[in-house]
């Protein structure tokens, strides 16, 4: 199985894919008004602490920056039936816009 480490300042926990998917599904379960959110979060994941959930929370944040900001490429994917060229520099900038999560 798949995992990754995190460096959180006092653990040397890592995390596995299906955490981080489940991290992922409670994210969009749990809004920021919901009472308790870090630690209903950690709840779902199981072995994690509401600290190590906010660490994670901040990495996938500055995850975002960088790809808004341009720093991390968009992958080349492969058209389908479609032409290349300037059309395709300007469907991977609307791809960009609709990739804001806020």
């Amino acid at each position: 199985m798949e995992s990754w480490p995190l460096s959180f300042p006092n653990s040397n926990s890592t995390w596995t894919a299906k955490q981080n998917r489940l991290f992922e599904n409670a994210l969009a379960i749990y809004y920021k008004e919901t009472p308790d959110r870090w630690h209903n979060i950690a709840k779902v994941i199981g072995g994690t602490t509401e600290e190590e959930v906010k660490r994670q929370y901040e990495i996938l944040l500055e995850d975002i920056k960088c790809i808004e900001s341009g720093k991390v490429p968009l992958p080349n994917y492969r058209k389908i039936g479609g032409s290349s060229g300037v059309n395709n520099v300007s469907n991977q900038e609307e791809r960009l816009k609709n990739l804001k999560l806020e």
